[in-house]
């Protein structure tokens, strides 16, 4: 997970709506095509796709560049900023609001069908400890910007809620996402004004800027060691070294993080149960308040990023822009791309969305995949380009892996009912194997 150092992916949490039943007493199959939401199917491709965009710099040099332009390992590239501005400003968290929203839109819609036979919020919470053993394997094994384990634990907070009324859902996910914005703001905005712009001569600043700025460095030797098993040690080493000194991560995250993921879980469980994803709400009202989010939010974003270029892109300046200034943008922009392409998607019908939706369907193995690929593309033991490669450079690298995953996702599901990830995690839900081959 990309979070104050990387933006976040989803699961197939997202695919909630490929299942029909709900435990061994009813053989698993999957949903008819015509029951499928496809508009889901459609906004998760995207997402997916995006995520990688989000992550990229973090997946080819030390996590702090992603964040800060001066931890980037040899040239950027990107001299001037512009190119970290065009990724904040569209990308950067916004791909992680709108997955969240929609991984919220599949815990509602996973129980709606486990309702409508008997089931309880049980199979709900067992499903989610089975993502979040997904999420550990994954943060320990492949790579550490996970997010599998952030949805597991604050969808576990999110059950309980399912059966509240969907102005409840809303009304908690709204004011809970306002509320950590402003703990954000209140937290981080100050950080950067001490480091960067206050006068050390003053009682007690001068120590609180060394202290700002050893915690700077400690950051930035804790990458230069991940980058040297990266780029000389050995995969062992690697995994043994995220054991021992990033053990608590993932609750870490979590405790950071909860206060922007459950409020978006909510908003995405009420968006569904209005029928957002569904034809519930008018064409015409998506499209314009969907264009009102973007631009509204896209042009906050993008004051934020130019404010922090004339700052000359400091630690803390950039990670005020990222943690303090932006989450009210983000949901504005998220909230935004989603009402944009549930109004836009359904004309688009050609091969190239088709194979989109098919990304879509297999968005958990495409996001676990995708670390695998990048593990053999930036690794020493491997290709050896992690802190090789500047920012234009990392682009192409998500173009071509895109590619990928719209070259493999729609010829497997001509043949199989489920991506390979997909087809497992509903073993281990059900708790028994059944047939994936169409």
């Amino acid at each position: 997970m990309t979070t104050s150092n990387n933006a976040i992916q989803a699961a197939d949490g997202l695919n909630a709506e490929a299942v029909a039943t709900d435990g061994p007493s009813d053989a698993a199959r999957p949903v008819a095509t015509s029951d499928r939401i496809e508009t889901l199917d459609f906004i998760r491709g995207i997402a997916v796709m995006g995520i990688l965009l989000a992550n990229i710099v973090a997946f080819g040099q030390p996590f702090s560049a992603y964040m800060y332009p001066s931890a980037w390992l040899g040239e950027s590239g990107d001299p001037d900023g512009w190119l970290w501005i065009v990724q904040f400003v569209l990308i950067d968290g916004k791909m992680r609001a709108l997955f969240t929203v929609l991984f919220g839109a599949g815990l509602y819609l996973f129980m709606e069908r486990a309702w409508a036979r008997g089931q309880t919020r049980w199979l709900q919470a067992w499903r989610l400890v089975v993502l979040l053993v997904f999420g550990l394997l994954h943060f320990f094994l492949l790579w550490q910007g996970d997010i599998l384990a952030l949805y597991g634990m604050c969808g576990l907070l999110v059950v309980p809620m399912l059966r509240l009324s969907v102005k409840r859902q809303m009304g908690i996910g709204v004011t809970g996402y306002v509320f950590g914005a402003v703990l954000f703001l209140a937290a981080m905005a100050p950080l950067s004004f001490v480091a960067d712009s206050m006068d050390d001569s003053e009682p007690g600043i001068a120590e609180f800027q060394e202290g700002l700025e050893q915690g700077k460095a400690q950051t930035l030797k804790d990458d230069a060691e991940v980058t040297k098993l990266k780029q000389a040690g050995s995969y062992a080493d690697l995994v043994v070294h995220r054991v021992e000194e990033k053990t608590f991560q993932p609750v870490i995250n979590a405790s950071f993080f909860f206060l922007e993921t459950v409020p978006l879980m909510l908003i995405g469980a009420a968006l569904y149960r209005l029928g957002f994803f569904s034809g519930g709400v008018a064409p015409n009202d998506l499209r314009k308040w969907g264009w009102i989010a973007v631009i509204g939010g896209g042009l906050a974003s993008l004051a934020i990023a130019l404010w922090t270029q004339a700052g000359g892109f400091t630690y803390y300046g950039t990670l005020a822009a990222f943690m303090g200034w932006s989450p009210l943008p983000r949901l504005a922009m998220g909230l935004g791309m989603a009402a944009l392409l549930v109004a836009y998607s359904p004309a688009w019908t050609g091969w190239l969305a088709s194979r989109v939706r098919a990304a879509g369907r297999t968005a958990f193995t495409n996001y676990l995949g995708t670390s695998i690929v990048m593990l053999f593309v930036m690794h020493g033991w491997a290709l050896g380009l992690f802190g090789e490669l500047n920012r234009p450079q990392l682009y192409l690298v998500t173009l071509l892996t895109c590619g990928l995953m719209l070259a493999w996702s729609k010829p497997w599901l001509d043949r199989y009912r489920y991506g390979p990830l997909e087809w497992l995690w509903r073993c281990l839900i059900y708790r028994q194997s059944f047939a994936n081959k169409r």
